[in-house]
């Protein structure tokens, strides 16, 4: 069983990450994967796939390159081909970079050039920003409460149960990304010292085998790999919803904002088009999920039944304060080196 989980792992190209990293993230299938990265470094990621991407730096309206994660909205577009039929019309020709398994190496990617937006979950995204990294924010996804995106989750025949348990337990997250930050909020939401967990830094694909293998006793993580492990692996939640639910994130290369307004304004708008899409094809979305990560039928289904609706939309007054005091809370557990100034990385094409 191990083995085959394996080999589903090996199927979702590997990733470095970005800096620091964070939830889950952002628009529909953002928080799919967004929702965490870890610090690596991109020359080691040998299995990251980068099509069709130029690494010259926009100075035209005239091309967007879209970074994209596994099981994201960017992707299932790639495979609808509506977005680019409309940016074409627009004279605005779309490149593609990914897939990529989580967020740090699609912020590393846009870091290096290689792609000028790409959706994340505010944590990873507020990370890489405090790391230095030259990104704005375009647009958001609104949390939703109610989610089933995320969960801390341990194998079937473990005696844990409750975050309790997890007291003296070794659990695997993504350091300064979604898997962190939600095990760090549910022992908040307990009144646990979070000094009596021990937090594992692992991403995904080395997480996975750890939970199995009992190198690790749980694992903070987000979807597709939580239905993954449930349905395929017997394992199953000590969690339910978030206790913090967060933002996603689309993310700009400054220069790209700078030199290609009308370009990202566009981007956005067609991005948003394919979320209301996903919202009202549920099933449709679920075979393209199949195809993007080589997921089973029924998993397809699980991944998008927790996921539920979602809106991309510009960020307002009251997003910016919220991502703010999000962001204020990672500066005061260490998480941040420094603090970020929300508004302040706003996109010009939001304001």
């Amino acid at each position: 069983m191990l083995n085959q989980f394996q080999k589903f792992l090996l199927l979702l190209p590997q990733r470095s990450a970005v800096g620091i990293n964070a939830l889950l993230f952002t628009s529909y299938w953002l928080l799919l994967t967004i929702s965490g990265c870890a610090s690596t470094n991109l020359a080691n990621s040998a299995n990251t796939t980068v099509t069709n991407v130029s690494n010259q730096t926009q100075e035209k309206t005239g091309l967007i390159r879209l970074g994209f994660q596994k099981g994201g909205a960017v992707p299932i577009a790639r495979q609808r081909g509506e977005l680019a039929k409309k940016l074409a019309a627009q004279n605005i020709k779309v490149e593609w970079a990914g897939p990529f398994d989580r967020c740090a190496t699609l912020l590393q990617a846009i870091n290096a050039n290689q792609a000028d937006i790409g959706g994340c979950g505010d944590i990873p995204g507020l990370s890489a920003i405090a790391a230095g990294q030259e990104l704005c924010i375009g647009a958001v996804q609104r949390p939703r409460p109610e989610s089933l995106a995320s969960a801390i989750v341990v194998r079937g025949d473990s005696s844990i149960r409750k975050p309790a348990d997890l007291i003296g337990k070794k659990v695997a997250v993504n350091q300064a990304g979604a898997g962190e930050y939600l095990l760090l909020k549910v022992l908040e939401k307990e009144n646990i010292p979070k000094e009596k967990v021990q937090r594992v830094f692992l991403g995904p694909t080395d997480a996975a085998p750890a939970l199995y293998q009992g190198t690790v006793d749980a694992w903070a993580v987000w979807e597709p790999y939580i239905s993954v492990a449930e349905l395929e692996h017997g394992a199953r939640r000590i969690t339910t919803t978030h206790p913090a639910p967060t933002y996603g994130v689309m993310l700009v290369r400054n220069d790209t904002a700078a030199k290609s307004p009308e370009a990202v304004k566009a981007a956005f708008t067609a991005l948003g088009e394919e979320y209301e899409w996903l919202n009202t094809n549920k099933e449709k979305s679920s075979e393209f999920l199949v195809k993007e990560i080589k997921i089973s039928p029924a998993v397809a289904r699980r991944v998008t039944e927790n996921q539920g609706p979602q809106e991309l939309v510009i960020p307002n007054a009251d997003d910016i304060a919220k991502i703010q005091k999000t962001a204020d809370w990672m500066l005061e557990q260490k998480i941040l080196p420094r603090r970020v100034d929300v508004a302040a990385v706003v996109c010009p094409t939001a304001r």
